[in-house]
């Protein structure tokens, strides 16, 4: 259900102030509490947690899926993910709501003070936008944002509805993008498109160094691993200097990880599931590894373990999720006074 596509996450209300506990603040300090809450934030596992996750994936990577089906994912990814847009429809996913909160770099306003506190006065040169030659969606608009692997617009429509920036989303389903494309898709602030991030010679609508954020929630991890570099290093191109690549996704150990069964398993912490759609389990380590090595600077990089509970059942589940934030350094060092 939507706990296996880490969709399942509080909603927040919208706030201009960086939260004072990001990722949330219910804390679980009496363990006979547990069940008052369907989640509790920062958990900090036990060391028999730690072994039972270990063990449990040891044994469901004991068998791996035959190369010959490996490779028919690698080619058919995007069919089976056009499968999976036509079976659910719009139906899958929540709202990303808690957006605004985790993530107030996607809302100029909320972080207007903190961008114009930098004063960089220096001659950017080639870190300005190059001139452009030609015209493209959103050209005219001071702020712009790219969402891949937008689904069906569950941060699309959230992000529309709270700023007044130009957005672009892409999905490489054309059934996902088509459900994007409904009565209140509007191509004066958003536009949506197909795009094969795997794809290196596809080209985006937009030039390089013309973004301000890019966003990828729960969308590397359908990538095989051995593409995921080259896919950071490609779509950082396009951030400005000074801009921002925000990413959430499935951490290891996670409790979907835990579920696979044997043969499951493609390689180390990537699985395919029984739809032919794939995920993958990444560590704040490797995570902080792919960013940098775009030329990207860490300004967060946090694992998020939280505990979710099922009342009715008295069923807890352990969730990992990994949630960073990386800036592309502006070509000069900023000063803090103007020059006289």
């Amino acid at each position: 259900g939507n706990l296996d596509r880490g969709s399942s996450m509080s909603c927040y209300s919208c706030s201009r102030e960086r939260p004072s506990a990001p990722l949330g603040s219910r804390l679980l300090t009496n363990p006979d509490d547990v069940f008052k809450h369907n989640t509790w934030d920062h958990v900090q596992w036990t060391e028999e947690d730690k072994e039972n996750a270990r063990r449990k994936v040891e044994e469901n990577s004991t068998v791996q899926l035959p190369l010959k089906e490996q490779d028919e994912f690698d080619k058919e990814a995007s069919l089976h993910w056009n499968s999976f847009y036509e079976v659910h429809q719009d139906r899958f996913f929540k709202d990303r709501n808690w957006l605004c909160l985790e993530f107030p770099e996607l809302f100029p306003l909320a972080v207007k003070d903190q961008t114009v506190s930098k004063d960089m006065i220096c001659s950017q040169g080639s870190s300005q936008e190059s001139p452009q030659t030609f015209a493209f969606p959103g050209q005219h608009a001071s702020f712009r944002i790219l969402e891949v692997g937008c689904g069906v617009g569950n941060s699309v429509f959230p992000i529309l509805n709270k700023t007044n920036s130009f957005l672009y989303c892409c999905d490489f389903s054309p059934r996902a993008i088509k459900l994007v494309m409904h009565q209140d898709y509007d191509d004066s602030v958003c536009h949506a498109f197909v795009h094969d991030l795997c794809e290196a010679e596809a080209s985006f609508p937009f030039p390089p160094q013309s973004l301000d954020v890019i966003l990828a929630v729960f969308v590397l991890s359908s990538i095989h691993p051995k593409r995921i570099e080259g896919v950071i290093n490609r779509i950082s191109a396009y951030l400005k200097p000074g801009g921002t690549f925000l990413f959430r996704d499935y951490g290891r150990y996670d409790l979907t990880q835990l579920r696979f069964k044997k043969g499951q398993c493609v390689s180390e912490s990537f699985y395919m599931r029984g739809d032919g759609t794939c995920v993958y389990f990444f560590t704040k380590e490797e995570v902080h590894q792919l960013f940098t090595k775009a030329g990207l600077e860490e300004t967060q990089n946090l694992e998020d373990r939280r505990l979710q509970v099922n009342r009715g059942r008295k069923v807890i589940m352990h969730r990992v999720w990994i949630q960073s934030k990386y800036r592309k350094p502006y070509l000069c060092q900023p000063i803090t006074k103007w020059s006289m």
